[in-house]
C-alpha cells in the first residue's frame, strides 16, 4: 500500500487557534506560531496582514539555490563569480553585509553562510545573479515559486529584501518556512545554526593579500541560537519600513514548533532585536508547554467484503482529507502525526470504523470508513478510510447471487 508523506500545507492552515492562548500577547504587529510537522495553527495574531519580509526574503533566495544543488544544476563547492553589482561597497545604504569585493574568490557554500549568518545584501546578489541573468529573472524565479506554492499575498522585487515593496503575510511565511524545512532539513544545521561566519578569509583573497586579508567575523543576529533550548533557525530582518521581523524554529522531544513575527517595535537594533526575540521566545516556550506532535503507528487495515462487485475484496488507504473537516494530519509509509494538547495521547487506543455493507460500484477514494484515535479522555482524531482504486460493478449473475447472500447475511445477523 502506498503512502506519501502529505505535503498539502495549504489545507493545514485553518484550525481554531486554541483557547489557551488567551492572555498570551506578543508585541509584534503580526504573528502566528504552528506545529511544523502537521502544520496545526496553535497561534495567530494579524496573520494576514501584509507587511515587507525585510531580509526574511533571503530563505526565498537560500530555497532557490538549494534547490538548484538538489536538482544539480550547480554544486555547494563550486565557485561563484561576484560582478560589481555583488560588491559590497555597491549595496544600498543601510545594507547589512559579506563584504564582497573585486579579485576575490567565493563558493556558493560560503555565499549561502553569508545570507544565513551575515545576512549579506550583496551575498544575495551575487547568488542571484549566479542562477539568473538579472536580478530581475530572479525575482521572476522567485514569484513563480511562490506561485507554485500557493502564496497569493507574497510577492518579492528583489532577492535580499532591503526593499519595502516586497511583501509577505505571517500565515503565508510560515507556510513558505514550513516547507522550506521539510524541502532542505540539513539546511538548519549547516547554515541557519551557525553561530558565526569569518570572512574573507586568506583563500578567499589575491595571493598578495593572504598575509592580512581583513577578516570580519559576524555573528548570527537570532539571538535565540544560544539561549533558548532546541532553536536552530532560521532568520532575522529588519528595514524600517517592516519592523523586526524573525522566523524562528525550535525542536524538543520530537516536536518542532515554527513562528513568524513581522513587524515588531523598537527604538535601537539593539531595542528591537531584544524586544523580537522576547516575543519568539515566549510563542516557542508556550507552544512547548502546551503542545505536543503525536505520532501513531499505522494500523493494518482490514479487506473487507465488497457486494455486487468484480472484486469480492476493498483495498483501503488511509486519507486526510476531509470527513468533514479534517485537516493537521500527516500520514508517512509508516506513522501518522498530528498535533494534541500536550496532557494527552498518553495511552492511544485505534479503532476501525467500516461503513458497511459495500455495494459496488464504488469510485477510488470513497470514504468506506474510519480510523478513531483516543485516549482516557475521549477521542483524539477521526481519519478518513477511502478505497484505493475503483470497483465496479459484477455482471449481473453476481449481483442476483451477491443480493440472495446479503439478504441472508442481514437476516441471520
Amino acid at each position: 500500500m502506498k503512502r506519501t508523506i502529505t505535503l498539502t500545507f495549504l489545507l493545514l492552515f485553518f484550525l481554531r487557534p486554541s483557547l489557551y492562548s488567551e492572555g498570551l500577547e506578543v508585541r509584534s504587529r503580526s504573528a502566528i506560531l504552528l506545529d511544523a510537522t502537521t502544520g496545526t495553527v496553535l497561534y495567530e495574531k494579524n496573520a494576514d496582514e501584509p507587511i515587507p519580509p525585510a531580509s526574511l526574503t533571503k530563505l526565498m533566495t537560500m530555497h532557490l539555490a538549494l534547490q538548484d544543488v538538489t536538482m544539480g544544476k550547480v554544486a555547494l563547492n563550486a565557485e561563484v563569480p561576484i560582478p560589481r553589482a555583488a560588491w559590497a561597497i555597491n549595496q544600498s545604504w543601510g545594507s547589512s553585509l559579506m563584504f564582497l569585493g573585486p579579485g576575490q574568490r567565493v563558493t556558493l557554500k560560503e555565499l549561502l553562510l553569508g545570507l544565513a549568518v551575515c545576512s549579506g545584501n550583496d551575498a544575495a546578489v551575487a547568488v542571484a545573479l549566479y542562477l539568473s541573468p538579472s536580478i530581475q529573472d530572479f525575482a521572476n524565479r522567485m514569484n513563480e515559486e511562490v506561485r507554485r506554492l500557493g502564496l497569493i499575498h507574497t510577492h518579492f522585487i528583489e532577492p535580499s529584501g532591503i526593499s519595502e515593496h516586497n511583501s509577505t503575510t505571517a500565515r503565508e511565511f510560515a507556510q513558505f518556512c514550513q516547507y522550506y524545512i521539510n524541502q532542505h532539513p540539513e539546511a538548519l544545521q549547516d547554515y541557519h545554526s551557525v553561530r558565526e561566519f569569518a570572512y574573507p578569509k586568506a583563500e578567499n583573497v589575491a595571493e598578495a593579500y593572504r598575509d592580512n586579508p581583513r577578516t570580519i567575523v559576524q555573528t548570527n543576529r537570532n539571538l535565540l541560537l544560544d539561549t533558548l533550548p532546541g532553536v536552530d533557525g532560521l532568520k532575522t530582518g529588519y528595514i524600517i519600513e517592516s519592523g523586526y521581523n524573525i522566523a524562528l524554529t525550535a525542536q524538543r522531544d520530537g516536536t518542532r514548533f515554527l513562528a513568524v513575527l513581522l513587524g515588531g517595535p523598537g527604538r535601537s537594533s539593539l531595542h528591537g532585536g531584544q524586544i523580537r526575540a522576547e516575543d519568539g521566545a515566549k510563542l516557542i516556550e508556550w507552544g512547548f508547554e502546551n503542545y505536543k506532535t503525536l505520532k501513531v503507528s499505522l494500523p493494518q487495515l482490514p479487506e473487507p467484503r465488497i457486494w455486487k462487485g468484480k472484486e469480492n475484496k476493498a483495498h483501503l488507504v488511509l486519507s486526510n482529507q476531509p470527513l468533514a473537516t479534517q485537516t493537521g494530519i500527516v500520514i508517512d509509509s509508516l506513522n501518522l502525526s498530528f498535533t494534541v494538547e500536550k496532557q494527552r495521547g498518553l495511552d492511544v487506543q485505534q479503532r476501525i470504523e467500516l461503513f458497511e455493507p459495500l455495494i459496488a460500484p464504488l469510485d477510488a477514494g470513497t470514504v468506506v470508513g474510519q480510523l478513531v484515535l483516543s485516549d482516557t479522555a475521549g477521542i483524539l482524531k477521526q481519519i478518513p478510510i477511502r478505497l484505493e482504486r475503483p470497483v465496479p460493478q459484477g455482471n449481473i449473475f453476481k449481483r442476483i447471487w451477491d443480493s440472495i447472500l446479503l439478504t441472508l447475511a442481514t437476516l441471520f445477523k
